[in-house]
């Protein structure tokens, strides 16, 4: 596989965003969905609706999202939705709330390392392609959250969000806590998932991670770490396995106090073995040639 073009800047406003979608020359048909994280109630660190507006304005595309299968705000449709008006996202945009009404979508993947078909929001089969606008940082189940996360735990529904977290045994959410994965085994469903949302838009499909707020908690967390470092820039590819290791590569190259603490919280938890196997599974690669844009 050729080396995958990763574009970087070290400006981060929303005009940015824009022009690093620009230069991926990619123009995106039909429906657009822009995946983003609607934010748990109670986290700080979650990039607000006013800081993507331009983007999403810019592509014409409707924001979705997905309910999560853990406790919080944001784990039955009456809340999140709440949760998606008060954090203000309806402000501005169309949200579409994918896995609100069941049944939900049933992705095959023939060749999962682990999972064997993936849960998705039905409305998911509405959108002609997507956008994927990730907030880089840590994750305290992943080790880290990038454009795999989005695409993987981000498109799937409460059900698929349970079948990736057990390793492809439990579509039950009420009791998905108690049956975690071994953690190689969790990183690898994920990149599984990750892969049937690549395969179904196929080439219509576009990567933007923001290194910015870089805590080593989630925006899922309402009790969430502060940054523990500065923010680094904005990343865009066409390739997502490409983008979440270069911006890997950014971490472990600081010179930042908080790197230390940042690469504890993903090595402890395996966090590239997600971007390995999805390497390995082909749709995406780790080699890259890393594009400054002034």
């Amino acid at each position: 596989m050729e080396k995958a073009k990763v574009y970087f800047t070290t400006e981060i406003t929303p005009e940015a965003v824009v022009k690093m979608y620009e230069v991926l020359n990619r123009p995106l048909p039909g429906r657009v969905a822009v995946k983003v994280h609607s934010g748990e109630a109670g986290n700080q660190n979650y990039l607000h609706p006013e800081f993507m507006r331009p983007m999403v304005e810019h592509v014409g595309g409707t924001v979705v999202e997905c309910n999560t299968a853990y406790d919080g705000e944001r784990n039955s449709t009456e809340k999140h939705r709440k949760l998606i008006d008060d954090h203000g996202w309806t402000k501005y945009f169309t949200v579409d709330l994918m896995d609100a009404e069941g049944p939900d979508l049933k992705l095959d993947i023939p060749n999962g390392k682990i999972l064997k078909e993936n849960f998705v929001g039905k409305n998911l089969a509405d959108y002609d392609s997507m956008l994927v606008l990730a907030h880089f940082k840590g994750h305290p189940a992943g080790g880290y959250g990038g454009a795999l996360k989005q695409l993987a735990i981000g498109c799937a529904s409460t059900v698929g969000k349970c079948l990736i977290h057990s390793g492809g045994l439990i579509t039950d959410q009420n009791i998905v806590w108690d049956h975690m994965a071994e953690q190689d085994v969790f990183c690898e469903s994920m990149a599984d998932a990750a892969q049937s949302i690549v395969s179904f838009f196929k080439d219509k499909t576009a990567f933007v991670n923001m290194m910015c707020n870089l805590s080593v908690d989630c925006d899922c967390c309402s009790v969430a770490e502060d940054p523990c470092m500065a923010d680094i820039g904005i990343l865009s590819s066409l390739d997502p396995v490409a983008l979440d290791q270069a911006c890997m590569d950014l971490i472990y190259q600081s010179k930042d106090p908080g790197r230390a603490h940042f690469l504890e919280r993903v090595e402890s938890l395996h966090g590239i073995h997600t971007i390995e196997a999805a390497a390995e599974l082909g749709f995406g690669t780790r080699e890259y040639e890393l594009i400054r844009v002034d």
